[in-house]
């Protein structure tokens, strides 16, 4: 059941009512009429994160007087005092979080309001993801007491339809290896039902076997530790509340799983969020360049405005492999409050470990 509080305020954003869960009717219409909603701010998303993990929905739907909403969509973790919870939007494996607002944007003072709200949350952490597309207001709302973590999401525009995407912004390399995909002999499956679920996360398992290896990590931590960032749970769990919005791309050779993708869309956004291969098998017929041509023009023909690829290193390697589909790197940014230095100690911690491992980042 939702409370209501309402936030006093002698500023000119007047008093705030805030609910908390948003209901969901609201949430839906917020979705529904900021263009810039990403599946990732749906409420089905949310849903996914509380069935996977120890989660419980915490979003804030905040109510000025000028007639303007402001959802922010949080959880927080359950069976915990709130001083001991990190309340967050959303968990970093979730991805991209952040607020959604109707009619338009909110101006400084509601921004900030939003902000100081959060702010006093008694969670030893409140952080907040936004996207690439967020708009200017909320970095210069943002009090000093949240910390901003900047970070690059690549993105590729599909204004134009396929044709303008793959003769301007695709690179020829691109093209070539497409083209390279489309004469060998690969068996392309594309499934909006959760069919191929289990045979996707088979390619991921093996996967983390060729991230160990580069990242001279031994195979079982590697398996340990990327299985519980990505249990298989998380990918049933969303092919189930998105349906055939959630579409698992397969290729195969030989009769053998090469390579494979997911694509989770909503609205203008199509998201491109896990990728998995056997290299042996996908690489000499460039299986994964041919189910990402597939999946940008399945995403051209749904009338999505953008494709985003998720957050890359800039120079690294899957950064240029993105950037070869005409993906642009974006500034996006996480905000952060803490009580105690968590992300510093947990930073801390992994940079030892990977110091006693001789760990290379990939």
């Amino acid at each position: 059941m939702s409370t209501v509080e309402v936030l006093a305020r002698t500023t000119a954003a007047g008093p705030v009512r805030v609910t908390s869960p948003a209901p969901r009717d609201v949430w839906w219409r917020l979705a529904e009429e900021d263009g810039a909603t990403l599946v990732t701010q749906t409420p089905s998303w949310l849903d996914c994160v509380c069935d996977t993990g120890p989660y419980e929905d915490a979003s804030r739907l905040y109510a000025f007087e000028g007639g303007r909403r402001v959802l922010v969509p949080l959880v927080r973790r359950r069976g915990l005092p709130g001083r001991l919870t990190a309340e967050e939007s959303f968990p970093s494996v979730w991805g991209i979080g952040g607020p959604m607002a109707s009619p338009g944007a909110p101006d400084a003072e509601e921004a900030r309001v939003v902000f100081r709200d959060l702010a006093r949350r008694p969670a030893l952490r409140v952080g907040v993801r936004f996207g690439p597309d967020a708009d200017p207001v909320w970095p210069s709302a943002a009090p000093p007491d949240f910390v901003a973590e900047g970070l690059t999401t690549h993105v590729l525009d599909l204004s134009g339809g396929f044709g303008t995407v793959w003769d301007q912004r695709f690179h020829q390399r691109a093209r070539r290896d497409a083209r390279r995909g489309e004469r060998s002999a690969v068996e392309v499956e594309i499934d909006r039902e959760g069919r191929l679920v289990g045979e996707f996360y088979g390619l991921y398992e093996t996967s983390m076997q060729r991230w160990a290896r580069q990242q001279h990590e031994p195979p079982a931590l590697a398996r340990l530790r990327r299985s519980r960032a990505f249990p298989r749970r998380y990918l049933e769990a969303v092919a189930d509340r998105f349906g055939a919005s959630c579409a698992v791309y397969l290729a195969r050779v030989d009769g053998e799983p090469a390579a494979g993708l997911v694509v989770v869309s909503y609205g203008g956004w199509a998201k491109y969020w896990r990728g998995a291969m056997d290299k042996e098998l996908a690489h000499p017929v460039r299986a994964s360049f041919l189910l990402q041509r597939l999946a940008i023009e399945d995403a051209c023909a749904e009338g999505r405005g953008f494709y985003i690829m998720g957050d890359s290193r800039p120079g690294s390697s899957l950064a240029r492999f993105k950037e070869g589909f005409g993906a642009e790197g974006r500034p996006s940014l996480r905000y952060r409050r803490e009580r105690l230095p968590l992300t510093e100690a947990d930073r801390l911690m992994r940079a030892t470990a990977k110091r006693l491992l001789r760990f290379r980042d990939a």
